[in-house]
């Protein structure tokens, strides 16, 4: 609280500790004077916040740092031991639960769970989602009760009453928390994929260090999240960049409009324009996924294939140098199941498509990466939601 605009020692000793505790969590070990530098607090402030950050089992000794001609200085880190955390993937084709430690460098368990795609009744996938709870902790052997908590990240908007808006589910205000809250012992957070994706990108992938990144998820729906890098932390917020238009009167696509850029490289119309073209082979297997994967494999020789991922590619360099245009990031990351499929092979046309596209002075100015999170990235995303909250909380 506060009195008469003034700060409470509550409030103080709370920004403090998250001042600290932030710097530690998302830049590594650091030593006390290190993190006098980076906070502004003063040495007695830091050795309180880190005497009682150690009690409290967040924060442990990391051994020495060699200083010129002086005493070695104590490094400090975060604690992996001090909780777990669970996030879960809800996709368009399959939800994902994994468990993590709330340092995020370390997978526990990962447990999949493949849905029928179209407009997934919310009621089965709030079941998956604490199945898949019960079956990573057990796998652990965690306490699903001692969980840090437990973040999922949804393909839409999630409004402030907890409302999911998700088309590409087919969902409008879809309670969806409330199906899952009552077999859930841990603390519950959802937000949309994207932006958690982008917080992980930021925190613990391709976006490290970035000041700007702009953070793409690709799959059957195309995302993309804007993250602001501070040394504080990070801001990172969604953008409907797939229903951006790239071609007047273009093809149709499933929001209603005609030309927007998911109806190019999302998943479902990528394999559609492949099945469109004359003579091409049947991909093997089932489900966008499976056939994913399988025009990849094929995209390696020249035909069909490798002429479909090349014209998604155009059409993804577009999108990417319209982004850059408008708002100058130092760096773009291609995440999502449809980039770690299709990305290596695209990677290099779509870097030609964004040189032709964008703006010379801007493009040379911002990286393109393909995302480091690994298989289970969004729901890695979703798993920084309780620590963010963790984290802010102090």
């Amino acid at each position: 609280m506060k009195r008469d605009g003034r700060q409470t020692t509550r409030d103080l000793r709370r920004h403090n500790r998250t001042a600290v505790l932030a710097r530690l969590y998302l830049h590594g070990p650091a030593s006390r004077f290190d993190l006098m530098g980076a906070t502004g607090l003063s040495s007695a402030t830091v050795s309180n916040v880190v005497t009682d950050l150690v009690a409290d089992g967040l924060v442990a000794e990391a051994g020495l740092l060699d200083s010129d001609g002086g005493r070695p200085r104590t490094l400090l880190e975060v604690r992996p031991g001090y909780a777990q955390v669970a996030g879960v993937d809800i996709g368009e084709t399959h939800v994902e639960v994994g468990l993590f430690d709330w340092t995020l460098d370390d997978t526990l368990a990962t447990a999949t769970y493949p849905i029928d795609e179209g407009a997934p009744d919310p009621a089965v996938l709030a079941g998956l989602v604490t199945a898949g709870i019960e079956e990573v902790t057990a796998k652990a052997g965690a306490d699903p009760a001692g969980l840090l908590g437990v973040g999922v990240g949804v393909p839409g908007t999630v409004l402030p009453d907890g409302l999911v808006h998700a088309p590409t589910l087919g969902w409008s205000g879809v309670p969806f928390d409330t199906l899952i809250k009552p077999h859930v012992a841990a603390p519950l957070h959802l937000d949309n994929c994207a932006r958690t994706l982008g917080q992980a990108e930021m925190w613990r992938g391709a976006g490290r260090g970035a000041e700007r990144a702009i953070v793409a998820l690709l799959a059957v729906g195309v995302g993309a999240a804007v993250a602001t890098g501070s040394p504080s932390g990070v801001t990172s917020t969604t953008s409907e960049w797939g229903h951006t238009v790239v071609e007047a009167g273009g093809a149709p696509c499933r929001c209603g409009s005609r030309g927007c850029l998911e109806a190019y490289v999302g998943a479902d119309a990528i394999l559609a324009h492949y099945d469109s073209l004359p003579g091409a082979p049947a991909l093997p297997g089932t489900g966008s996924e499976a056939r994913i994967t399988a025009l990849g494999d094929a995209a390696a020789h020249p035909g069909a294939a490798a002429d479909t991922v090349r014209r998604a590619a155009e059409y993804l360099g577009i999108g990417i140098a319209n982004l850059i245009n408008l708002l100058s990031p130092d760096r773009v990351i291609l995440s999502g199941w449809t980039s770690a499929t299709l990305g290596p092979a695209m990677l290099p046309a779509v870097q030609d498509a964004v040189r032709r596209h964008a703006l010379d002075y801007m493009a040379a100015a911002t990286s393109l990466d393909l995302g480091r999170l690994g298989p289970e990235a969004v729901a890695l995303g979703a798993a920084t939601l309780p620590v963010h909250e963790l984290l802010t909380a102090q």
